[in-house]
């Protein structure tokens, strides 16, 4: 595309957020850079995500082309009771996708010669006409506007809040993926095309199909998505969670293939114990499961001259509310339409930008609290279950 501003845009953070920011502002005329720390593909990463309306304008919106259904269609949902039967079935039509589908949808849409992998933020410094960007390896660049869209450990925020580090909730998200040949014929019936959930006293687990492979939306070649909340003591429990495999303590979570051994074992046990058999039989065909901290993050602000933040950079919202993924689009289809209303002039367009964008983090960030609070804390903070915590071996 060529640039028709002349306007220069650097996107710190190349996973979803800083793709939707991307594509959006690219869109719109902008030439646009995105730098990404990590040096290996992120295509690997994440599991499974709510198709929100926000996500579909975005790519309308940024010209991307996909085919619909752009994910996996679940027609109801199903509440399980502790011996595996339904307890509750209702009509719910929501398409289901993956992270690594709307990521590789986005990535073969931006130029790959602008997409920049292995760069270590370390500097940021701006004037009033300009923002340069200096990274670890000694490049830098400079532009017109920037976006720190680099996720809950942000070094953009870091450098401009300092003291608004997110905040451990006091339960973490055991996630899985399985494949559908994987599961046996019975489980995979009850699971297949539906949003299926199981209930106990602090704690619940839910599943759906996401699409495959490859991408692939074809039956037999998706997969089962999983997501188990379950209540762990900052002080005396989330280190050993962190700690992978490796002995390295990662900072939030534990990606699929490294998380240390003796706390799979220790989630697998649990799983046989508490949980509906539907659910303890497709814990158990998962090979490599992962974990990630609750997490959350609000800020005073999100505009600061020339540079603004977005997505998980600047507030997170609890899994429950499905719109982590959607807060990022919403974020960037809103500083899209706000640079072509101040006629690119950037610093009148965040001024427009800032306001609802913060009190939509507010809003989502206070929802999710509260259906978290009410998930997992109903019963005080420690794990509750059918049996003693001591008893499911994780103490």
């Amino acid at each position: 595309m060529m640039n028709k501003t002349r306007l220069r845009a650097i996107v710190i953070g190349g996973s979803l957020g800083g793709l939707f920011t991307g594509i959006l502002l690219q869109s719109i005329g902008w030439e646009v850079n995105i730098y990404e720390r990590s040096s290996h593909s992120l295509d690997s990463r994440g599991g499974g995500i709510v198709l929100q309306p926000e996500i579909v304008e975005a790519f309308e919106r940024a010209g991307v082309t996909y085919e619909a259904p752009f994910g996996v269609v679940a027609h109801e949902r199903f509440y399980l009771k502790q011996d595996g039967t339904i307890a509750t079935s209702m009509p719910m039509r929501q398409t289901l996708t993956s992270w690594n589908l709307l990521y590789g949808t986005m990535r073969r849409h931006f130029s790959a010669e602008r997409y920049h992998q292995g760069k270590t933020l370390t500097e940021v410094t701006q004037d009033d006409e300009r923002v340069t960007a200096t990274f670890a390896d000694g490049t830098s660049d400079t532009g017109d506007l920037l976006i720190g869209a680099d996720g809950a450990n942000s070094t953009v925020r870091k450098l401009l809040l300092p003291s608004y580090k997110p905040q451990y909730a006091g339960y973490v998200a055991y996630r899985g993926l399985v494949d559908e040949r994987e599961l046996d014929a019975e489980t995979a019936a009850m699971l297949s095309e539906r949003f299926v959930f199981y209930q106990f006293p602090n704690s619940h687990i839910l599943q759906y199909v996401i699409p495959g492979e490859n991408e692939s939306l074809v039956p037999g070649e998706r997969r089962f998505n999983w997501v188990w909340y379950v209540n762990h003591d900052e002080t005396t429990e989330l280190t050993p969670i962190l700690t992978d495999k490796n002995g390295k303590r990662r900072d939030y979570s534990i990606p699929p293939g490294t998380i240390a051994p003796e706390v799979e074992q220790q989630m697998r046990l649990y799983a046989n114990q508490v949980l509906a058999p539907p659910f303890q039989r497709l814990v158990a065909a998962t090979k490599e499961p992962f974990v990630q901290a609750i997490l959350d993050l609000t800020v005073p602000q999100m505009a600061f001259n020339r540079i603004a933040l977005v997505g998980d950079a600047a507030f997170i919202p609890r899994p429950h509310t499905a719109a982590g993924v959607s807060k990022a689009a919403a974020n960037a289809i809103a500083l899209a339409d706000a640079l072509v209303n101040q006629n690119h002039d950037v610093n009148k367009a965040l001024n427009e930008w800032e306001p609802e964008q913060v009190r939509l983090g507010m809003y989502l960030w206070k929802a999710g609290k509260a259906l978290g609070e009410r998930s997992q804390f109903m019963h005080g903070k420690k794990r509750f279950a059918h049996l003693s915590t001591e008893n499911a071996g994780l103490r």
